[in-house]
């Protein structure tokens, strides 16, 4: 089993890794039994540490709020528009992460993360509201998602929505509920989705591979059994699409990217996922984040790898969509 002590990380992630040591006593609830009052010391702790380690939202997007209907009630959405953009764009609907029992689309992160993606790559980006566990168990978030989508082609000019370059994606607990969505959707034969985009996904519950074991304990996923639990609900899940990668058949999904971390409890169950995804007869892009833990990808303004990574995230975002002369 590997420890944090035994890799030679970048500067800038141990940096954020020693902030982490630092804010941590001092919040109150953070490690709280109760997940209410840790999701709030959470977003604390991550708007303090997104203040110093991500790049501020540049200039030129425009920033709104909306709200949808949704299954178990209103939803909200918020919006990265380029400002220079016109009519309907290419269109990408974001699951933020979080462990599906924290996280928010108002956290800073996921503002200056969404809104660094859409200046570059041009493709328009919804950050979704999505209900948590437990609260709202699996499928909860993943119903909400498909809502998401349909309001967005339902009402596509509201929206500035192009309905034929509309796909969906997530960070984390995020990415696990885009590929739950995409499942449905598939099933349902009536969305075309042209894109799922998965950044460090947990495309199997529990992880597998060696990654689960080697990274098992201090790689910010120690609580996993208790974030299933709480995420598959008292009575177990609803339907096999909770965990993407043992779902039997994966044919018919849109074309996929899967960014994994090299240090990542979750990196084989990705890694195993574009395979199958590749073996089924999906288009797949694999990339492979050496050096990288969970949560380092978005530590933009501390570290060259970090930027390295959502620029190339961008690049395939872009391609993806059509957008290849997006900057």
């Amino acid at each position: 089993m590997s420890t944090l002590a035994h890799l030679s990380l970048d500067a800038g992630f141990l940096r954020w890794i020693a902030r982490i040591d630092e804010i941590s006593p001092g919040l109150d609830g953070i490690f709280s039994p109760d997940p209410a009052v840790q999701r709030e010391a959470a977003r604390r702790l991550s708007d303090l540490l997104a203040v110093e380690f991500t790049l501020p939202v540049p200039d030129g997007i425009a920033i709104e709020d909306f709200t949808i209907d949704g299954p178990g009630g209103q939803l909200r959405m918020r919006r990265y528009r380029p400002m220079a953009a016109s009519g309907q764009l290419p269109t990408q609907l974001w699951l933020h992460g979080g462990g599906f029992y924290a996280g928010t689309m108002e956290e800073l992160l996921n503002d200056r993360l969404c809104a660094h993606r859409a200046a570059e790559t041009g493709v328009q980006q919804f950050s979704l509201e999505y209900r948590l566990a437990p609260e709202h168990p699996y499928p909860a978030p993943v119903l909400d998602a498909e809502a998401a989508i349909d309001a967005l082609i339902g009402d596509h000019e509201r929206f500035g929505v192009d309905p034929t370059r509309l796909g969906i994606g997530g960070n984390s607990a995020g990415a696990a509920i885009a590929a739950s969505t995409a499942l449905r959707l598939r099933d349902r034969g009536d969305v075309p989705l042209i894109h799922l985009d998965l950044e460090v996904p947990p495309t199997s519950l529990p992880p597998v591979g060696a990654s689960a074991r080697d990274y098992a304990v201090g790689f910010g996923l120690d609580q996993i059994e208790l974030i299933m639990g709480m995420y598959a609900g008292p009575d177990g899940p609803a339907d096999p699409y909770i965990s993407p990668l043992d779902v039997p058949d994966l044919t018919g999904l849109p074309p996929t990217l899967v960014m994994v971390a090299e240090h990542d409890p979750l990196r084989d169950s990705g890694i195993q996922f574009a395979e199958r995804l590749e073996a089924a007869g999906v288009p797949v892009v694999l990339i492979e984040g050496a050096g990288h833990l969970h949560g380092t990808p978005g530590q933009t303004a501390a570290s060259v790898r970090a930027l390295d990574w959502q620029l190339e995230h961008a690049h395939e975002v872009a391609l993806a969509y059509g957008q290849a002369n997006a900057h």
